[in-house]
């Protein structure tokens, strides 16, 4: 008798935790687990470790584009091709100059959100530099002009204080050594038809950045009405606060259906 009525008793409890283990492993399902990530100028791919540790660790399926940095088109296409590659929705990632980017490659129809991490967000007819120009540089930027091939690289004695002050200097100086061979073409190529105005826009400011300018993440970022998140760091805060813009990632992937 005494059995009878303790199992009636806990049964609403266990039906209880039994639906609520089965609402959270629907929840886990539920989120985009593809995550596109592209880099900007003056860096490449391997940028993106740190925070691709942390997104596999929790079971996202991370590519990384490895841009050409030759042109927007070149680096629209390389996106692209690793967008057809997904097998279901994905969240499109860009850092500074990627911004550019994953405004135009995020039309693709695997693209499910984006988010800028400290980047360029263009509307139509505008282009990187357009953003670029709209606020005074730091006095710490490294941009240097055209050399005869066309190429932008970034000063070395400003490197680490402009881009990444803080990373260590042993990792500023690899990235340096390392940095993307950037075409100043694509600096001036205008957007066609920016995605933000069409798909979910999540956005990261540094607002320690003294490669572009915060003022104006703050203000393209409102333009585009994107979710906000500031994060105290420099330029390069997808390496020194991976956690947080893993977070912001992992929110447009929650959020977005």
């Amino acid at each position: 008798m005494v059995k009878r009525f303790m199992t009636a008793l806990m049964l609403p409890v266990l039906l209880a935790a039994a639906l609520l283990i089965t609402t959270n492993a629907q929840a886990q399902k539920a989120h985009i687990k593809n995550v596109v990530l592209v880099h900007g100028a003056f860096a490449d791919g391997s940028g993106w470790r740190a925070l691709f540790d942390i997104l596999t660790r929790k079971g996202y399926n991370v590519t990384i584009v490895q841009n050409p940095l030759t042109s927007l088109d070149a680096d629209v296409e390389a996106t692209k091709i690793a967008l057809d590659k997904q097998d279901g929705p994905a969240i499109l990632v860009g850092h500074s100059w990627g911004g550019s980017v994953i405004t135009e490659a995020g039309n693709h129809p695997k693209v499910a959100a984006l988010v800028y991490v400290s980047a360029v967000q263009p509307d139509k007819g505008e282009s990187a530099l357009t953003q670029l120009e709209s606020a005074p540089a730091a006095k710490e930027s490294g941009i240097l002009p055209p050399d005869a091939n066309g190429i932008v690289y970034y000063e070395k004695s400003k490197f680490h204080g402009g881009f990444c002050a803080d990373v260590p200097a042993a990792q500023a100086a690899f990235m340096y050594a390392s940095q993307g061979r950037f075409y100043a073409k694509a600096f001036a190529t205008p957007i066609t038809d920016p995605a933000w105005r069409h798909k979910p826009t999540y956005a990261c400011v540094a607002t320690e950045d003294k490669t572009i300018n915060p003022s104006i993440q703050r203000r393209i970022y409102a333009r585009s009405k994107s979710k906000i998140t500031e994060i105290k760091g420099s330029h390069v805060i997808f390496m020194s606060q991976p956690a947080q813009v893993a977070a912001v990632i992992e929110k447009a992937s929650v959020e977005t259906k």
